[in-house]
């Protein structure tokens, strides 16, 4: 079965950087996109980055654009989510996504991980 394990997330400050991996299983990590969402307390999901099946082109929101870089090593069936210049309003759980195959829409969703952003 489809297995999404996220990790790194903890507390830092503004403008302090983190990197969130996501360990997949159970399905051919390289044929699918992938997302990462994320939930901030008392809010609704927000889309967060994409990336397409080898890597090459990746997608994100306005308000991360220029701060986040997704990427994925298709050999460790593993992706990434570079987060610099880190803000209060980022303060999210964030949540590895498979798409699915033809739709693109969210199809599983990892536990997520605790990124608090505090001074």
């Amino acid at each position: 079965q489809v297995q999404l394990v996220e990790s790194g997330g903890g507390l830092v400050q503004p403008e302090e950087s983190l990197r969130l991996s996501c360990a997949a299983s159970g399905f051919s990590f390289r044929t699918y996109y992938m997302y990462w969402v994320r939930q901030a307390p008392g809010k609704g999901l927000e889309w967060v980055s994409g990336i397409v099946p080898t890597g090459g082109y990746t997608y994100y929101a306005d308000s991360v654009k220029g701060r986040f870089a997704i990427s994925r090593d298709n050999a460790k069936d593993t992706l990434f989510l570079q987060m610099n210049s880190l803000k209060s309003e980022d303060t999210a759980v964030y949540y590895c996504v498979k798409a699915d195959y033809w739709s693109r829409a969210f199809s599983s969703w990892g536990q997520g991980t605790q990124v608090t952003v505090s001074s």
